[in-house]
């Protein structure tokens, strides 16, 4: 009697897709990435808090706060590129041109990288559980690998998604903000210490030296009427260019063409005294708010100041409007171009004082131009 023939099985074999072998990885590299992590935000924390009573213990806690906010771009990366997790970047400490002392305080503060911090800190048990898991899963019960990977992994994307993405809106608001208002803080001082000093050279000077010309002048009056005359004459002209002054420092503190008349005669005046043609055009039915008015004007004198100075421009223009709840402002101009907002600039400056009112500030100017400057503002009723 014949043998019965018996099936030959195919060897056993692994049938799991590409993201369950992503998933794989990413558990099995979790215990070298939350160790460098762990130790890492250990070591931040110790020499940071400990050496606080020092002068480089802070410093030192800002820089490491710092570094955990890198880590925790890297480590949303590679969720991104193995877990498929998409998770919204935090926005960036505005530092700007803040003091050593505000930057400082802003990095210490710095609410997203002490979550970070968290996250790395908690993560090493962790890490050690996913790690032993996935490998014993892998020799001993490779069947039930992939409910086993998938399951690890949905609590990875969890704890990703919870510690390393912007928990809301308020948060990235409040952060930027508070970055702000140092910037606000700093343009204040500079506009006070430049009245003052205006003042100081310029008005408050004059009106000293007719104090004492029109002192002499009296001294002269009666034993030299002639003299004493042209002295007082003298004076009247200080006079005239000590109000002239005192004029052109109120503009600049706020013009009253713009609180009686508006954008509209406000921007034609301050354009007349550009160097270069300028057409203004203004198509606004209402007014917004004084502040915002006046953010716009100092934004446009300020771009015609520059076109004046360093464009080399034949002719300018000057368009403002309103758009989806927002103030545009745009000024153009036919110059050799090259502006730019790189740090140190003219611009720069006045990006950041746009930005510390929610606003933003875009520059088109490639080399040989035109240039063209849009400014954004919030649209604020009166």
């Amino acid at each position: 009697m014949s043998q019965p023939e018996t099936t030959q099985l195919p060897p056993a074999r692994f049938a799991f897709d590409a993201v369950t072998w992503k998933e794989i990885a990413y558990l099995l590299a979790n215990l070298p990435v939350d160790i460098a992590g762990f130790v890492y935000v250990v070591v931040m924390l110790y020499l940071g808090i400990g050496l606080s009573v020092t002068v480089v213990g802070v410093p030192m806690l800002a820089l490491g706060l710092a570094g955990c906010r890198l880590a925790g771009r890297l480590e949303r990366g590679r969720a991104r590129g193995m877990l498929g997790v998409t998770v919204e970047e935090p926005s960036p400490l505005r530092l700007g041109r803040l003091g050593f002392f505000p930057w400082l305080w802003t990095s210490v503060k710095d609410p997203v990288a002490w979550r970070h911090a968290l996250y790395f800190s908690i993560r090493l048990p962790w890490g050690i559980t996913t790690f032993t898991l996935t490998l014993v899963s892998l020799f001993v019960a490779w069947p039930v690998l992939p409910f086993i990977a998938r399951g690890l992994a949905n609590v990875d994307r969890a704890m990703v998604r919870g510690l390393l993405q912007p928990s809301d809106e308020l948060e990235r608001r409040i952060a930027e903000l508070e970055s702000d208002r140092g910037v606000v803080v700093d343009t204040a001082a500079a506009d006070l210490r430049r009245i003052e000093r205006d003042l100081h050279d310029g008005a408050q000077a004059r009106l000293v030296a007719l104090a004492m010309g029109l002192g002499l002048a009296k001294e002269k009056l009666l034993e030299d009427p002639d003299t004493a005359a042209k002295m007082v004459d003298e004076a009247h002209g200080e006079v005239k260019l000590a109000l002239q002054e005192l004029r052109d420092l109120a503009r600049g503190i706020h013009p009253a063409v713009l609180t009686d008349r508006g954008l509209d005669a406000a921007l034609s005046s301050i354009s007349a005294r550009c160097t270069v043609p300028v057409a203004v055009t203004v198509d606004l039915t209402v007014r917004p708010a004084p502040a915002i008015e006046g953010i716009a004007y100092f934004t446009v004198s300020e771009l015609l100041q520059n076109i004046s100075k360093h464009s080399g421009a034949r002719a300018a223009s000057v368009e403002l409007w309103r758009s989806d709840g927002r103030l545009m402002v745009q000024v153009r101009d036919d110059g050799s171009g090259g502006a730019s907002t790189d740090s140190g600039s003219g611009l720069a400056g006045l990006s950041e004082r746009l930005g510390s009112v929610d606003g933003l500030l875009v520059v088109d100017s490639p080399a040989g131009g035109p240039t063209v400057v849009t400014a954004e503002l919030p649209w604020r009723e009166r």
